[in-house]
């Protein structure tokens, strides 16, 4: 018999009522994406080709976040967690080896997985249970071994006696089985408990009793397998997964001025010598170069900025900043925006869905929306593109080099030539050509003599 593959199964059908939510317990987010993302994604990461998502409550919206990068199979009935193994059965071969992980703990590491499934292949046995020592084990299925340190078995909090109870050795719900013998034990599982459910754990005495080993390893940390329950757990999760992203950033090279305020999703990458200022949010998929200055009371989400560049007291949100630009403070940047090399944006700017040039300037206090403004533009304060008629937005074009007076208002369509000139105050219309100067304002009036009739 050729030797299988190494599978998970990754259990995902409860609903979750501690949270109180409508949304499905491993859709809330931590660390910038479904926890059952990070579960698929350690699993991976430790070299299973082959992962299986057992869904049930909310199966179309954890359907839809799993996508591409898991098989799903569904629990129609929420019998247990042996039921729920069950229905993975016919995806898996009988000479697979079978890691069954939990959707709601998402603080495990791709390094601790594949070191629990190679002592379980070195040991040779038949299941394998991953286990830790918790400071308080309510909640947790206790393991219980027999004089000679081995699994007897695994009793679930609700069904323990008090002697087990005071057992602080738990199940983290992580194991290692070869397929075959996995689900004919599955067969002989009864629900005979205070939940009338199908425990996967009780394969473990089944398996014992047929005289075929069973291993356990125990982690080093707890933390890395807990699982979430509740907002509160989640909130204590994510404090967990900062602490341990901004620990590996300034591992690599980062200043992190104050970690305790600073909060970076995990799948963000930033540069050597970055220097990241206090009360600061990078979410998403973002990328901040090297020798940057970010923060404070920032934040960014679905970014990329280049090298050099400094960036304070923003809110940006799926757009991209080149190197050396100087953006802030009190900056807004919104989707689909990308600002070029060396363009300097200054205080109260926002801009949207535009395409900043090289070293332009948007100095303070202008709104910039639907906008193509090429290199060296000079952008002067109070400017505005008008892009909205009230039915449809308009696009505004500025070429490079033209400048643009203080307090004018650009209605789209419009274009503005290169090196053309606004005049300040003015409402422009039209296109302007390359070179000549538009000023669209009415012309000046004083009225001598006159005064308030109504002092």
């Amino acid at each position: 018999m050729s030797s299988g593959e190494f599978s998970t199964v990754i259990l995902a059908a409860g609903k979750g009522t501690r949270m109180k939510s409508n949304i499905p317990k491993v859709l809330h987010h931590i660390g910038g994406k479904p926890m059952l993302q990070h579960v698929i994604d350690a699993a991976i990461g430790a070299g299973a080709v082959k992962n299986i998502v057992v869904v049930g409550f909310g199966r179309d919206e954890v359907k839809a976040a799993v996508g591409n990068t898991a098989r799903v199979v569904v629990q129609e009935e929420q019998l247990g967690t042996g039921h729920a193994v069950l229905q993975a059965k016919p995806l898996i071969n009988e000479n697979d080896t079978v890691m069954v992980l939990c959707g709601d703990t998402p603080l495990l590491t791709a390094k601790m997985l594949k070191k629990f499934y190679d002592a379980h292949k070195k040991e040779k046995a038949q299941a394998s249970v991953l286990t830790a020592v918790m400071p308080d084990p309510k909640g947790y299925g206790r393991v219980i071994r027999d004089f000679n340190g081995y699994v007897k078995k695994i009793v679930e909090h609700k069904d323990a006696t008090t002697a087990e109870r005071a057992v602080t050795e738990v199940n983290t719900g992580i194991y290692c089985f070869e397929a075959k013998t996995l689900f004919a034990a599955l067969k002989k599982v009864g629900n005979n408990n205070a939940q009338g459910e199908y425990y996967l754990p009780d394969v473990l005495e089944i398996i014992r009793d047929q005289g075929k080993k069973i291993s356990a390893a125990a982690v080093k940390s707890y933390e890395a397998t807990l699982g979430i329950n509740s907002r509160q757990q989640l909130a204590e999760a994510e404090r967990i997964l900062h602490r341990r992203k901004n620990r590996q950033l300034m591992a690599d090279g980062v200043t992190i001025m104050d970690p305790a305020t600073t909060y970076i999703d995990v799948d963000v990458t930033i540069g050597q010598d970055t220097v990241i200022y206090p009360s600061t949010w990078i979410q998403g998929n973002s990328t901040v170069g090297s020798n940057c200055e970010i923060g404070p009371c920032s934040r960014f989400t679905d970014i990329n900025i280049g090298d050099k560049a400094v960036v304070t007291f923003t809110y940006a949100h799926e757009c991209e900043i080149g190197a050396e630009a100087t953006v802030g403070p009190y900056v807004h940047l919104r989707p689909h925006t990308k600002v070029a090399d060396k363009v300097h944006i200054g205080n109260f700017v926002e801009v949207k869905n535009s395409n900043i040039g090289e070293k332009t300037k948007l100095p303070h206090l202008s709104y910039i929306g639907d906008s193509d403004i090429g290199s060296g533009v000079n952008m002067g304060c109070g400017t505005i593109t008008v892009n909205y008629d009230g039915k449809k937005k308009y696009r505004t074009t500025i070429e490079n080099d033209a400048f643009v007076g203080c307090n004018s208002n650009l209605v789209a369509p419009v274009k503005v030539g290169e090196g053309a000139y606004v005049g300040a105050g003015s409402t422009i219309t039209k296109d302007i050509p390359a070179g000549e100067l538009a000023v669209g304002r009415a012309r000046q009036t004083n009225i001598p003599k006159w005064r308030d009739k109504r002092k």
